[in-house]
């Protein structure tokens, strides 16, 4: 029988939403190993708009459960209607809007709020012992509702390959364990069913993530 897997998007595009491309990789590796995907964002506004071209906020309005369908091709449902019972694992692709719409990781660092639909839903899975992958920025969600656990964003030193590298530190000072890693790899914390990967917090070729998010979804229904 398929595993189903939750897929949870913060909207479409990088700067304001869901990274395309790595919710894109996660849906092609889930089609390939077999598992079904069901994917869900919440109905909510987003934080603000980004224009793409000149990468500068516009004053438009748009809500996260509609800028999401688009990567989801229509078929998405609304986060307040998930139900962990029936579902086997939950991932949750990066891009800015994990940090703006679903976390207010973007202005407020460390000392962040997650959006309560989407820390029930974490909470809720993780009190069934069923596996979450994350990658790019999203394992900033874990760091914050889970004390101690071990999850990776790349690299903690700061350089042309890694740009994002502070946001280890940060994650260190909310008590979690950050482990270094190449953007192809992920790391597993078997106590807490966590699959983490680097994604887009690496300046790499598209294919490098395209299999390091591969390797997340293996992982993830590995351990489903």
């Amino acid at each position: 029988m398929a595993k189903r897997v939750a897929v949870v998007l913060a909207g479409c595009g990088v700067f304001d939403g869901s990274e395309v491309h790595e919710a894109s990789a996660v849906l092609v590796h889930l089609s390939r190993e077999g598992a079904q995907a069901e994917v869900y964002a919440p109905n909510i506004p987003q934080m603000h708009v980004v224009d793409h071209v000149k990468g500068q906020p516009t004053p438009e309005q748009r809500n996260v459960l509609v800028e999401s369908a688009r990567i989801a091709r229509g078929n998405i449902k609304d986060l307040a209607t998930l139900d962990v019972k029936g579902l086997d694992a939950l991932i949750i692709p990066g891009g800015f809007g994990v940090a703006k719409n679903l976390s207010t990781w973007a202005t407020q660092g460390k000392n962040c709020s997650i959006s309560k639909e989407v820390e029930g839903v974490l909470r809720a899975f993780h009190a069934a012992h069923k596996p979450i992958g994350l990658c790019c920025i999203s394992p900033v969600l874990a760091a914050k509702i889970f004390p101690g656990c071990e999850v990776t964003v790349g690299h903690d030193t700061e350089c042309e390959q890694w740009p994002y590298a502070k946001t280890a530190e940060a994650m260190k000072e909310l008590g979690c364990r950050h482990v270094n890693s190449q953007v192809t790899e992920v790391h597993v914390d078997a106590r807490n069913r966590l699959v983490t990967t680097s994604a887009f917090m690496c300046n790499a070729p598209i294919h490098h993530i395209h299999d390091g998010i591969g390797e997340m979804v293996r992982e993830v229904l590995r351990l489903a």
